[in-house]
């Protein structure tokens, strides 16, 4: 009886083991083929669009009756536009945050303001965007006088209140990852908190705090009904942050379900899709070097 108990176990234990790879093994498939899909259908754009505009036009106009427009460089700029300026504000605010989180707050605080936090992250998407179009935007247009708040700005405010959950979890994480007998001999030595802080956990937790960074770009470039919602979606190169914008993902939420299926259009959204699932896999892919960089260099 022991014997089938334990050969039981066994076989449970494989099962579970199958099953746990089965899953992985499945993610990987799925991304291969995304890649393969977004490639195949993408590359047939450049049948009839040179590579050259394609890549470094700013003209995205494909509708047009007299010459059809086929550059992303607009899209490119205005996504990196809003992605930088949420990161400008969901960094420091992150950081500081969890900063407080692990070195200041007490208990009771710490319970109730992380997972208030982290509750951001459970708000849709199109909640946010209709918050940037009845709440931020016409505060926007108040400060500086424009005609409406549609713009790259309130495009950056709403993703920065989207990344954040990302920003403060990995941050304080990196923060209470830093040895504890290190801000101890900082205090035996003579240093303040605010200085042990600085000059003793902020840079022991630097690594960790560069992935969630990281990461929390990665999910800026990916968001689409915001940005969508908030930006104006005009299709030119823009001039600031108080220009409207239209980022890759919204071209292709706006256009992909309405243009017809095998024309160079179709094919060139498809590539759009592409270059955004590149530059989305870079960012991710050095946020995954960087964290485990970090966690060997803890061990």
């Amino acid at each position: 009886m022991e014997k089938v108990a334990k050969r039981a176990s066994r076989l449970g234990e494989r099962v579970v083991e199958f099953g746990l790879a089965a899953c992985g093994y499945t993610s990987i498939l799925a991304l291969g083929g995304i890649f393969a899909l977004l490639a195949w259908q993408g590359a047939k754009a450049f049948s009839e669009i040179p590579l050259g505009e394609f890549l470094r036009s700013t003209r995205w106009d494909p509708t047009s009756p007299e010459q059809a427009g086929y550059g992303i460089l607009s899209m490119v700029a205005s996504t990196a536009l809003t992605s930088v300026g949420a990161m400008l504000i969901a960094v420091p605010l992150g950081v500081g945050a969890a900063a407080y989180l692990s070195e200041f707050a007490p208990p009771a605080v710490r319970e109730t303001l992380k997972p208030a936090v982290e509750m951001l992250a459970s708000v849709p998407s199109v909640v946010v965007g209709f918050l940037g179009l009845v709440v931020v935007g016409p505060w926007i247009a108040r400060v500086f006088g424009l005609p409406n708040g549609l713009n790259a700005l309130n495009g950056s405010i709403l993703l920065a209140v989207m990344c954040l959950p990302t920003m403060v979890s990995l941050s304080e994480d990196a923060f209470r990852a830093v040895p504890q007998e290190h801000r101890q001999a900082s205090l035996a030595l003579g240093a303040n908190p605010w200085e042990t802080l600085l000059r003793v956990t902020l840079p022991g937790a630097a690594p960790g705090i560069l992935a969630a960074v990281m990461l929390s770009l990665g999910r800026a470039i990916g968001e689409t009904m915001t940005v969508l919602m908030a930006c104006g979606n005009a299709p030119a190169f823009p001039s600031g942050f108080l220009s409207a914008v239209r980022t890759m993902t919204a071209t292709i939420a706006i256009e992909l379900g309405e243009v017809p299926q095998g024309t160079a259009h179709y094919y060139a959204l498809f590539a759009v899709g592409f270059a955004l699932f590149l530059i989305s896999f870079a960012v991710n892919a050095v946020a995954d070097r960087t964290l485990h960089r970090f966690q060997r260099g803890r061990r």
